[in-house]
């Protein structure tokens, strides 16, 4: 174990328990955008052209 000097400072447990949790949020935010990002049903061109001549 490394002894630190009075003034030096380490981010420890805790910035490693905060940094785990905001990668984990971010796995879950991103898994859910990607849930949404399927559902979006984009016009064919070919449907757009069909709405045109209509």
């Amino acid at each position: 174990m490394t002894v630190l000097a009075a003034g030096d400072v380490s981010p420890g447990v805790l910035g490693f328990v905060v940094v785990a949790a905001i990668g984990l949020a971010l796995y879950f935010l991103i898994k859910s955008m990607n849930k949404q990002m399927t559902k979006i049903e984009v016009p064919r061109e070919s449907e757009l052209t069909d709405k045109k001549a209509e």
